[in-house]
Order: structure tokens, then sequence, then C-alpha cells
């Protein structure tokens, strides 16, 4: 049984789309990061970064929640989310690659000088900056998505399992304005009967 540690609405939610896409059982192990439960020894052991998600198959320990889609993708190819030639997969790779560095940074500044930081710690000028950066790389994958349904070649691949996450990321930041394509793919997506809850359902669940 695969394990997966971590709890909605941090970037588990990418796992669990594709564990969802996949119709792959798993067990769910919580792990509440403000209760400071990833510092504990026994999730030490599996990550010492103190970072989520982690997924455990057997032997093998995969962090990181890009790498662990693409792990998935690639141990389960029937599904087809990974392209079969190197040069579709190049671009795959790549678009991933700006998620995570150009979107999804700025979005971890903007939540850290927030809420995570102690208020001695928030620096407001980083908030508006990386606000800014931010909005410029959502500018680029909106022109990008213009004639495009999905963000790498033809047909759904992790990128876009990827993209979802991030892009629902940033609507939460209320950073979707001036990207009518970027909002309309998130609806897509999110329309997915496999799809994971959005952030806003995850913070709700955790209110409740």
């Amino acid at each position: 049984m695969l394990k997966l540690y971590g709890t909605p609405p941090t970037r588990v939610l990418r796992v669990i789309w594709l564990l969802n896409e996949l119709g792959l059982e798993y067990e769910q192990v919580p792990v509440y990061l403000m209760k400071g439960e990833h510092h504990q020894p026994d999730f030490l052991a599996l990550n010492l970064a103190a970072k989520v998600p982690v997924l455990v198959d057997g032997d093998q320990v995969i962090t990181e929640s890009s790498a662990i889609q693409l792990y998935l993708a690639e141990k389960y190819p029937q599904a087809g989310f990974i392209p079969s030639t190197v040069e579709e997969r190049a671009q795959m790779y790549r678009w991933i690659f700006f998620l995570v560095t150009e979107i999804e940074q700025p979005l971890w500044r903007i939540a850290r000088h927030t809420f995570v930081y102690p208020d001695e710690k928030r620096i407001p000028q980083d908030v508006d900056m990386a606000r800014q950066e931010c909005l410029e790389m959502l500018a680029v994958l909106e022109q990008h998505m213009k004639e495009r349904e999905f963000v790498a070649g033809d047909r759904l691949s992790v990128a876009d399992f990827n993209a979802a996450y991030t892009l629902d990321w940033a609507n939460e930041e209320e950073m979707l304005g001036d990207a009518p394509r970027l909002r309309d793919y998130l609806k897509t997506m999110y329309a997915r009967p496999t799809a994971p809850p959005t952030i806003a359902v995850a913070f709700a669940a955790m209110e409740s």
C-alpha cells in the first residue's frame, strides 16, 4: 500500500490528484504543520527537510511534490501522462520547472511573509515584490495558453496537474484577474471528477 504523508491544503494536493487519476489505493498519513508534526523524529527519518508531501512506495521514499507526480506517472505509463518522445517530454519538464520556480516561489514568499513567519520576521516589501514577479510570469503562461488546451503537447500530462494546483494558489491570491484563459483552464481542470479539493475547500475543512 502506498503511503502519502501530508495534509491539504499543502502541495500534497498535487500528489492526491495523480493518485486519483491513476486510480491507485493509498493510505494518507496526516502531518499537521501547525502542530509541528513535520519536526517529529519519525517524519524527519523520511524527510530531513521537514517538508510535505512524502510518498513511500515499498522501499522507495520520494519527496518534492513535482518529483512524486513524475514518479507516479512514469511508474504507471498506461495513463499516458508522460509524453512518449524526448522532445515532448522536454516541453513538459520546461513548464513544470517554470511553474515551480517562476510562479510557485513568489507565491510561497507571499505566504511566508503574510502568515507563515512570525510578525517580527515578515518583510511587507517582499510581498509586493513577489506579487509583481508572479504577475509577470502568469502573463507569460497566459500568453502560452492562449491557443492551447494543455500546457505541453496535445494531451494531458503531469504539467497540467502541476499547473492546476499552482494556478489555484495564484487564484487564491487574486492574481488571475487579467488572465481569462488561465481562469477558464483552471475551471476545466477542477471540473474533472478526479480533481482534489481546491485550496479554499481544504482550508474550510480544516476550520470546520
